[in-house]
This record gives C-alpha cells, structure tokens and sequence, in this order.
C-alpha cells in the first residue's frame, strides 16, 4: 500500500508541475499536443480538444509537449502563431517558469493543510541546562516551562530557538516553575555547533535543552499563511544549500538517492500519517521545482539560460550547439539518475 501512496504522490507532484506549464503556454495562445504522466511508451490515452492526455509507462517524470518545442529534437520547429517558438523569449521563459513555480505553490498550500491540521513539537519545557551556561548563571532549572520571552508568548521550542538566535542583547523570560511564575534575564552567548552538513557554525544559544515533551500546534487560517511561507523558505534553502555542499564535495556522491528511496520514504512517512506524508510531499515538490532551475540543458532551467541568451544578443542560439547542449543534458540527466538508482539498489543490499 505505501508503493501505491509512494507512485500517486510521485504522479501528483509531476502532474502539478506540467499543469503550471500547461497553464501558462494556454494563455499565451501555445497549443499543447500532449499532456503525459510519466515518461516512454504511452499506456493510456485521451483526446480532448486538440490536446492528448496521456498516462505514460515509466513513472519516473512526465512532460508537455507544445508545438514547436520538443526536448529530444530541439532543431523541430514550427513558424505558426500557435507554436511554442515564435512566442517571445519572455513569453517563453514565463511558460517554463510556471512548472516550478507550481511545485512551489503546491508545497505552499500543503504547509498551509499541515498548519491547520496541527503540527507536532517539542513543547517549551526545559529538560537539561549545559554547565557554566548562560541559563545556569541566570538560574534556569530543569522542568521551567518558557511562557514568553521579551513579552512575545513561546508556543514551542521552535519559537524558543528562533527567539535566542535572533536576539541582540539580553532577553526577559517569563517562567513557570511548579506554581510559581518568575522572570529571568538572560543574554545569549555565541557557542559553535555542527550543522546538517558537519560543519562547525556559529549561533547564540544560552545552553539549555528540551525535555522531550510534544504539544500539537495549530494554526488557524491567517497564521498558517506566515508559517507556510516560512516553511516553503526554510525548504528551498535546505535543498538549495544541499546542492551547494554536493558540488563542494561535503556532501558525499554516495549519499545522493534516486526514485527508489523517494518511494520508500513517501511509504514510510504514508504510515506514520497525513502530517508526515504532506510534510514529505511538500519537501519533494520543492527539490523538484528547485532541481529544475538548475541551468542544465534539457531541464526547465537550461531552456530559461538559452531563452536569456536570445533575451541579451537578440538572436536565437544555434540550432547545432542547441542540439548537442540539450542531448549533453538528457546524457547527463540519465546517467545522474543511473547512479542513484545504483545508490539506492547497494544501500537496500547493505552497503554503506
């Protein structure tokens, strides 16, 4: 059941991102030959309009084909109003701009659903306090339960953390402790840490840690916008940067993963619930809107890079370098995802 769930998020993640396409090229007057779920033979079909709809047999991605445009043979072109090509070049890049923006407004409203069904955290509630802290020296105990800093109410730990590395200066706390409340000043110190990545970074802290209890935090519908935004930001920045540290060679090539262990992660985050499972979804859907920025022939970014280029020079790029830069790419695509699969597959039989 978790494949299923697995395949039918994978289907709805690419489905959304074509319809952005699909969209912005049918407001351009762009006709839209084929509309496809999934790549290779077509296993399913239906003609609607002028458009075919099609289900295709390799799960693995999906596209638009408009007329004019074809990613396996750039030189095919067509001079007639419909056509994909004789659309300006800002026109063109707003088209390929509109399925990633789509992945982006999808997992948006995913966070929007998440914030209303309630989300899961840490609870405000002090578990341990580092030795020769500045929470020690201010007389923070364990089991103080944090109500606001600074005259701002803390919620959860999240608000706690994000309230300390934000600080410039000394900050007020207002504590429960047992059936007492109390305020206390404390002021924040720089102490070094490792990131996702390993790295040694640098953040205030005042040296305290959770206990361990959750609380269910919900948000209605005005303040599930903000933390929506900022959950589709820290998203974008994760896998932005995690891109960053790969080409850096921080992030091991061994450690990347492909379709399988995206499918095995949808279907665990399926079990553990609706949250967890539009959570994933939404994390996905921005690495694919991300990964199509990317200016790599082929993908929706590499057309936006020649598109600029016929933008800044007023000719359009070569049809034999365009050719060969878009067969570059699909050869570059393949193998990447050749390798994954291969990562998956040894991880899944053991290795490290």
């Amino acid at each position: 059941m978790g494949t299923i769930i697995s395949l039918l998020v994978l289907s709805f993640l690419i489905f959304f991102h074509e319809l952005g396409h699909f969209m912005a090229a049918r407001f351009f007057g762009v006709h839209v030959e084929v509309f496809s779920i999934g790549f290779g033979k077509k296993i399913y079909t239906k003609t609607l309009g002028k458009t075919q709809y099609a289900l295709s047999m390799i799960p693995l991605g999906g596209y638009v084909q408009m007329k004019g445009q074809d990613d396996m043979d750039p030189t095919k072109v067509s001079n007639d109003q419909d056509s994909y090509n004789t659309k300006k070049p800002w026109q063109r890049i707003i088209i390929l701009l509109a399925g990633p923006f789509a992945n982006f407004v999808l997992a948006f409203f995913l966070y929007i659903a998440i914030g209303n069904i309630g989300v899961a955290k840490f609870a405000p509630i002090i578990g341990q306090v580092s030795k020769e802290s500045p929470a020690l020296m201010s007389g923070i105990e364990p089991k103080d339960k944090i109500l606001s800093i600074n005259n701002i109410e803390i919620k959860s730990w999240d608000d706690l953390s994000k309230k300390i590395r934000k600080s410039k200066g000394k900050l007020f706390f207002k504590i429960k402790r047992g059936d007492k409340i109390i305020k206390i000043i404390v002021t924040p110190k720089i102490h070094k840490y490792k990131n996702m990545f390993g790295e040694t970074k640098e953040k205030k802290m005042v040296g305290i840690s959770p206990k361990g209890d959750t609380i269910i935090v919900k948000y209605g519908l005005m303040q599930s916008i903000p933390f929506a935004l900022e959950e589709t930001k820290n998203a974008t920045t994760m896998i932005v940067q995690s891109l960053k540290k790969l080409v850096e060679g921080v992030v091991p090539a061994k450690d990347l993963g492909g379709i399988v262990s995206i499918v095995q992660v949808t279907a665990k985050a399926s079990a553990i619930g609706i949250v967890a499972l539009f959570g994933l979804t939404a994390l996905i859907s921005v690495n694919l809107g991300v990964l199509n920025l990317l200016p790599i022939p082929a993908l929706d970014g590499g057309h936006i890079m020649f598109n600029l280029y016929e933008m800044i020079t007023k000719r359009a790029p070569s049809e034999r370098v365009l050719y060969y830069l878009t067969l570059g790419g699909w050869v570059f695509l393949l193998s990447l995802m050749a390798f994954t699969i291969f990562n998956d597959i040894y991880r899944i039989a053991g290795g490290q």
